[in-house]
């Protein structure tokens, strides 16, 4: 007869598993919680201890770390000396072991969990079975997902038995599943502090010393940036970059980047927004009554620009929106969801991308203390997200700004400001925008000065013609080194002005400002983008 042995964290699907097990001749033996759920279901089971003649003990810290049990994993079939050994010493042999391991990731992401609490969770029997059953899967199948359990039924029934290929696909999931446990396990007590009054999780903005990747591929894309580049999605950091696509060509490399910009900016504002997106820069964005009106004075706040972007709403696209988007060549477009009557009308432009976020994805909160991480050569850059804390409240009232010019800035200013704070923040670097209090005028992204910036934005906005920013506001996402930047500012017609503050020169910006009679605020906060 065959033996399963089964000892699972995650109990979903476990019953039905055992009974399909136990129905094709397999001898069922099993650990603690997980007998006990089998034995619910009406499965007759074997514990462990009548398998090694040796109690469970220490809460279950110790039961299956035994010859009794490893000699009957690892035992090679086609080694008659091994068999020998197992015969001589009494051990059965197993022939498939289903294991999942304690929930240390789930413990470690609740902060309240005590040190200690966090500790019980290091499974040390699970990854043994595991690396064991893998290490030998020529003869033993491993099984360290329920949603394999249906696969691993047919492949026992297939004529032959399991395939090799099967049997190592398995073994290959088994040792991605316990290098992803290590690798949690030692990133988290990265994060902890020892001391004489024992051990503490740090608090606070510090990096751990090790951080834990844990990558697995999604889908396979056309190509990267560029078509001689093989590019692929992947998912990690504990969250899904789960989307559905409603419709339209395979999403690229490119348009992922560009719907994730998109998802940044209208996540910033809680009424209806939208943006088009160029090469990962805003070319328009603004808030408006829905989603058409937003998106439509998103548009064509730069129309020209806006030809073959990316539109982002926080918003769901009904029929009036539909139509606004398709009257315009556009690559993809993101919204949490896409009512009837609009995917029919978005039906006509067949190749455009309709997205729409899952959850955990592009488009949803991020924690607040997610990290972002960027590859250069020879290692990998780790930052926290960049979030625009200084701006989530109503603007003015918020903590850090600070006025310091003569003239305060109007209450429309003010409403002006915040609005171009938030999109500032999620342009390339060096950028100076322009906005009225609820859409951008024109926005000069990504240049090597700050005057530079103020001159590309005046030539956007000379569309509009002469004295098109008169009366706008302008975000600068960091502070003047020198008072042109500000003269130029001036100069476009801006009345107020957002920065950070903190160059050695402030008091001559300042100057400048109050020579123009420029209200500005400095927020003590940059917001590069690179």
């Amino acid at each position: 007869m065959r033996r399963a042995l089964l000892s699972v964290s995650d109990k979903s699907g476990l019953v039905e598993f055992a009974r399909g097990l136990a129905g094709r001749g397999f001898e069922l033996v099993s650990t603690g919680g997980t007998a006990r759920a089998l034995q619910h279901g009406g499965l007759a089971v074997i514990p462990i201890a009548d398998v090694t003649r040796f109690p469970e003990m220490m809460d279950g810290r110790v039961k299956t770390l035994h010859p009794l049990v490893h000699g009957g994993i690892l035992a090679r079939r086609h080694r008659p000396d091994d068999l020998a050994s197992a015969a001589a010493h009494g051990i059965a042999l197993i022939d498939l072991v289903v294991v999942n391991l304690y929930p240390f990731v789930a413990a470690a992401a609740n902060p309240d969990t005590p040190f200690e609490a966090l500790v019980e969770e290091i499974d040390i029997g699970g990854p043994s079975l595991v690396r064991a059953a893998a290490k030998n899967f020529e003869d033993v199948l491993v099984v360290v997902s329920p949603g394999d359990y249906a696969a691993v039924l047919a492949q026992i029934d297939r004529g032959g038995g399991p395939s090799r290929e099967f049997r190592f696909e398995l073994a290959r999931k088994a040792f991605a599943h316990t290098a992803r446990y290590d690798s949690a396990i030692a990133a988290t007590l990265g994060t902890v502090t020892a001391g004489p009054a024992g051990f503490a999780r740090a608090a606070g903005t510090a990096l751990p010393p090790m951080v834990a990747v844990d990558l697995r591929k999604v889908r396979d894309l056309r190509y990267g940036e560029n078509p001689h580049q093989p590019a692929a999605l992947y998912e990690g950091f504990g969250r899904h970059p789960g989307f559905t696509v409603l419709q339209g060509k395979e999403l690229s490399y490119t348009n992922l980047l560009d719907l994730d910009a998109a998802a940044r900016i209208v996540m910033e504002f809680d009424e209806p927004a939208a943006v088009v997106i160029k090469h990962t820069n805003p070319c328009g964005a603004a808030t408006g009554a829905g989603a058409a009106d937003a998106y439509v004075r998103a548009r064509d706040a730069d129309a020209l620009a806006a030809f073959g972007g990316i539109v982002g709403l926080n918003r769901p696209i009904d029929a009036a929106a539909a139509r606004a988007i398709v009257a315009t060549f556009i690559e993809a477009v993101s919204a949490p969801s896409v009512d009837e009557e609009a995917r029919a009308i978005m039906a006509a432009k067949a190749n455009m991308r309709v997205v729409v976020p899952g959850t955990g994805a592009a488009g949803r909160p991020a924690p607040a203390d997610e990290l972002e991480m960027r590859s250069i050569v020879g290692g990998v850059l780790v930052q926290a997200r960049d979030q625009v804390r200084e701006a989530h409240a109503t603007w003015p009232g918020a903590g850090g700004l600070n006025v310091v010019t003569k003239r305060q800035p109007t209450a429309d200013e003010w409403q002006a400001l915040r609005f171009a704070w938030r999109i500032c923040a999620h342009v390339k670097s060096n950028t100076v925008l322009f906005t009225t209090a609820d859409r951008t005028l024109a926005i000069g992204a990504g240049q090597m000065s700050r005057v530079d910036a103020v001159r590309v934005a005046q030539m956007k906005a000379e569309g509009g013609g002469a004295g098109a920013l008169r009366g706008s506001v302008a975000a600068s996402d960091a502070f003047f080194p020198f008072r042109d930047g500000l003269d130029a500012v001036a100069a476009a017609g801006a009345t107020a002005v957002v920065q950070p503050g903190g160059s050695v020169r402030d008091q001559d910006v300042i100057a400048a400002a109050d020579e123009h009679g420029l209200a500005m605020v400095f927020t003590g906060r940059r917001h590069f983008r690179h």
